[in-house]
């Protein structure tokens, strides 16, 4: 039997025909979630660098833990080493939220750059394709962008980062909600011809 047909059975597996109701609502809350991160961009910004120092100090408190219970001094040198710049660097993070914003927000600039270039040069490796077009408007789009972040410097370290996970949220949310809508199942889309007189 494949793995397919187990998916669809009921009561075996996950069936997106029986939880697209789960699907929907986690969509509307995800989406919005985004709503509320793109109206407090500032407050989303704040909490992702947060949660990257904290996922710093954790992954530096995992690496050390690693470095001792491994064998072999040479690889836990370099367990240890890693271990100590994680740590200062989740620190550093945990205790200027504002300043690791501003990295991001360069880091953020310097992506939109290199991606805009790299998808110019290859919509111009590509002359015969339809998608030619389609790929050297996305890559002006993002040189355009990374422009426009870098322009209004440090300004924009406010409201880029958090700005960005909000519509990516909001976006999930909504395809989210999409695909739970097309997995309803006939009787749920169509309503009875007749219902029942109440008495």
């Amino acid at each position: 039997m494949s793995n397919d047909t187990v998916d669809t059975m009921p009561g075996e597996g996950y069936s997106l025909e029986n939880e697209w109701r789960t699907l929907a609502i986690a969509g509307a809350i995800v989406g919005l979630i985004g709503i509320l991160a793109i109206a407090f961009p500032l407050v989303t910004g704040l909490s992702v660098s947060l949660a990257i120092g904290a996922l710093l100090v954790v992954g530096g408190i995992v690496h050390g833990i690693h470095a001792f219970t491994a064998r072999g001094w040479r690889g836990s040198l370099w367990q240890i080493a890693l271990a100590v710049v994680s740590v200062v660097a989740g620190i550093a993070v945990l205790a200027a939220p504002a300043v690791a914003l501003i990295t991001l927000t360069i880091a953020l600039v310097a992506y939109l750059v290199v991606d805009g270039i790299a998808e110019l040069a290859l919509a111009m490796r590509m002359p015969g394709s339809r998608s030619r077009t389609a790929v050297a408007i996305s890559g002006v789009v993002g040189l355009v962008l990374a422009a426009l972040l870098w322009a209004g410097f440090p300004g924009t370290a406010a409201w880029a980062i958090g700005l960005l996970v909000g519509v990516n949220l909001l976006v999930t949310g909504f395809s989210m909600v999409f695909v739970a809508m097309a997995a309803r199942p006939a009787e749920d889309v169509t309503p009875p011809a007749t219902e029942p007189r109440s008495a």
